[in-house]
């Protein structure tokens, strides 16, 4: 059985709840990503993404100023790292979403698990395939 911990990305850049939506769009710039774990330490909080920048917060009129705690999405789902990876991807499938913070047995953040880290690492081609259309297919 593979799971989540066999291909998740670890030491993943996080950011607090009281740091800016500047520094969450310059974070994300750098690291070409759209998505970065919002945390205490390593405690999960919430997730702030692009569209979390766009919709709560330019959208709103805030400024680049405003702390992630009033932007970051709070009620996200996460997997296990000891996770069987045929589940979370269809999971993942089945909620439409693109990646997933991991979190171990003591809810520490400890990696994050992508679509593209299952597409890269070995995962069934043909699985991969039906699960990114099962993802990006609307509603």
């Amino acid at each position: 059985m593979t799971t989540v911990n066999d291909v998740m990305t670890r030491d993943v850049r996080t950011l607090t709840p009281s740091d800016t939506v500047t520094s969450a769009a310059k974070a994300m710039e750098e690291l070409d990503v759209g998505v970065i774990p919002v945390c205490e330490g390593d405690k999960l909080l919430g997730m702030v993404t692009d569209r979390d920048i766009v919709v709560r917060a330019v959208a709103q009129g805030l400024d680049g100023n405003t702390p992630l705690a009033k932007v970051m999405s709070t009620d996200i789902r996460t997997a296990r790292e000891t996770d069987d990876l045929d589940t979370v991807l269809a999971d993942m499938a089945a909620s439409q979403i693109r990646r997933l913070p991991v979190l171990d047995g003591a809810e520490r953040l400890v990696g994050i698990i992508s679509i593209g880290d299952i597409a890269v690492k070995g995962q069934d081609e043909e699985d991969v395939g039906q699960s990114l259309a099962d993802i990006s297919s609307p509603a």
